[in-house]
């Protein structure tokens, strides 16, 4: 007799997510537990965990992976394919499951982050502008633009 294969099917969707006034959403989107602002737009194919905070007049892109313990404050861009880490491997592999060795992440308001940068866990202060591509590594506490592996500031903004 051969073996039965089993698996468990978990659908995507919209489940438990609060929403502001004048959301838009393009779907498929996997959105649980999260508090969305008012004015925000959430492209495709995004994720967006539990007990994240997404402030008002912000616009998340396709493809972009916000994983818990991530906030975003107002008037905010996150490009296509960004994804935010909150696991930094501390014993050598993944967490699995431990949540206390996840580590939280702030970005401030008027914060826009180029297509493809990865967010490690950090703080953004206000009017960042973070390159195409950029891994940001380490807090991030003048304004400017900032880009590379890891991102350092190129240039003052006013």
């Amino acid at each position: 007799m051969e073996a039965q294969n089993k698996h468990t099917r978990l659908s995507v969707g919209i489940t438990n997510v609060q929403f502001g006034r004048d959301c838009k959403v393009v779907e498929p989107v996997n959105l649980y537990g999260c508090k969305i602002g008012d004015n925000a737009f959430i492209g495709p194919f995004v994720e967006i965990q539990k007990d994240v905070v997404i402030g008002n007049n912000c616009k998340i892109q396709s493809h972009v992976f916000i994983c818990e313990l991530v906030t975003i404050a107002n008037d905010c861009f996150v490009g296509h394919g960004v994804m935010f880490v909150n696991d930094l491997f501390q014993n050598g592999g993944p967490a699995r499951g431990n949540k206390n060795l996840w580590k939280k992440t702030k970005i401030g308001s008027n914060v826009s982050i180029g297509s493809n940068a990865t967010i490690l866990p950090v703080t953004i202060c206000d009017k960042v502008v973070i390159g195409a591509g950029s891994v940001v590594t380490k807090n991030i506490t003048e304004p400017g633009i900032y880009a590379g592996n890891p991102a350092q500031k190129i240039r003052t903004i006013k």
